[in-house]
């Protein structure tokens, strides 16, 4: 149970089913990401119906904090918060705004602190977001700009109850494996959702190395996108 609502039976199947409703649409993104966008909303049969469920638990959560009247907090948790945590989090709030959820809050951090890796940065750019190393350094923060008039997201390496993150009342997002096995507990979490994604930097420094980052971008974009649409009605 997520704050009273079950997620399972008729609820779930019924939010698996149900249509984004009114959208703030394109017109809020800024225009090199419309495209982009556009691909993904698309897409949404590409995901497995066994990994609808799973995202499904997420949106529920959002739903029942935002009929409450308060924040939906999502935290995206991977080892290094370098790679899979920072694209779940700009693409989850990139989502939100392009379905009108101005009371959902993104996050990321991971269980130690790295630095957001440039290849994380070249896919995110490849996709139109707007991307700016603001500070140098070994662990810079970026200012990902998605929006024409929203604040751009501060993107840079930290624990997941670092600095800005929340503390208590948020959900848990569990993009890595490792990260979900060697975490038991989140301290402060009040839902965890296991949503694992394979790690882009099995191809770093090969061939294949922008490919399978754009690839990975491509399915944590879908998938953001896929929760934030099963909230409106």
């Amino acid at each position: 149970m997520i704050r009273g609502i079950h997620v399972a039976g008729g609820l779930c199947a019924a939010l698996l089913v149900m249509g984004g409703g009114a959208l703030a649409g394109e017109a809020d993104l800024i225009e090199a990401v419309r495209p982009y966008v556009a691909g993904v909303v698309g897409e949404f049969d590409k995901i497995p119906e066994a990994r609808k469920k799973e995202l499904t638990k997420a949106a529920l959560f959002v739903r029942s904090q935002i009929a409450a009247g308060q924040e939906a907090k999502l935290t995206f948790i991977c080892t290094h918060n370098s790679r899979r945590s920072h694209l779940s989090q700009i693409w989850a709030q990139v989502g939100a705004l392009y379905y009108g959820l101005p009371g959902v809050k993104t996050f990321s951090g991971g269980t130690e602190a790295t630095a957001c890796n440039i290849r994380t940065v070249g896919a995110l750019r490849r996709a139109g977001l707007d991307v700016t190393d603001s500070t140098g350094g070994k662990n810079p923060v970026y200012l990902v700009k998605f929006g024409a008039d929203a604040p751009p997201i501060r993107a840079f390496s930290k624990v997941y109850s670092g600095e800005g993150n929340p503390t208590e009342g948020f959900a848990a997002m569990m993009t890595c494996s490792h990260a979900d096995g060697n975490c038991p507990v989140v301290e402060g979490s009040a839902i965890r959702v296991a949503i694992h994604y394979e790690d882009p930097k099995v191809a770093d420094d090969t061939p294949e190395e922008a490919s399978r980052y754009d690839e990975r971008c491509r399915q944590i974009a879908g998938e953001m996108f896929f929760i934030m649409s099963r909230i409106k009605e």
